[in-house]
């Protein structure tokens, strides 16, 4: 079971590497990561579970956050409408986007992060993605809103940026030109 402790923090040099493709039919071993990732998820979304383990709430985990170089993500959550979002991800890139840009309005947080982070995180409002599933089966999602934010989130870290890399230095608060709130 993937806890806390498992999960490197920033500073550590995997973070900051461009993580390496993963072969598919994916091996066994990759395939419990990604069930062990997701199960990781669920638990630290559950009270009674992430209080036992002490496990902090999260709705995606990269494989780099686990000192892994490899180009697997987990996403766990639910949208505003109740729309499930529950993936294991294999080389997920995204392969189109809008020029339109969105924000969190509360700014985003890092399971690999121990510390607030004041900003805004310029995303895109609309992105494409394409990975190959659990399974071995490809998938083309067409994402907007807060699953935008958070598979954005998830695949920067397969590419070695961190959320807060996209925070304006000089005015963290500054707010992208003609972008929209994400509540």
């Amino acid at each position: 079971m993937i806890t806390m402790k498992d999960i490197v923090r920033e500073g550590n040099p995997t973070l900051t590497n461009i993580a390496d493709p993963v072969e598919t039919p994916l091996s066994d071993e990759d395939k419990e990561l990604l069930t062990e990732m997701i199960t990781f998820l669920k638990n630290s979304q559950d009270e009674t579970i992430a209080e036992k383990y002490k496990l902090r709430p999260g709705v995606g985990l990269a494989a780099p956050q686990l000192g892994l170089n490899k180009r697997l993500a987990a996403v766990h959550f639910e949208d505003q409408n109740g729309k499930l979002y529950s993936y294991g991800l294999v080389n997920p890139k995204i392969v189109s986007h809008s020029v339109e840009m969105s924000y969190l309005s509360s700014g985003e947080g890092c399971l690999s992060v121990d510390r607030p982070v004041e900003g805004y995180v310029p995303r895109y409002a609309r992105v494409t993605i394409k990975a190959t599933d659990i399974e071995g089966n490809p998938i083309k999602l067409r994402l907007k809103g807060y699953p935008a934010v958070v598979f954005q989130h998830e695949i920067d870290h397969l590419n070695g940026i961190m959320f807060y890399d996209h925070i304006n230095k000089e005015n963290p608060y500054l707010i992208p030109e003609d972008a929209k709130a994400v509540e």
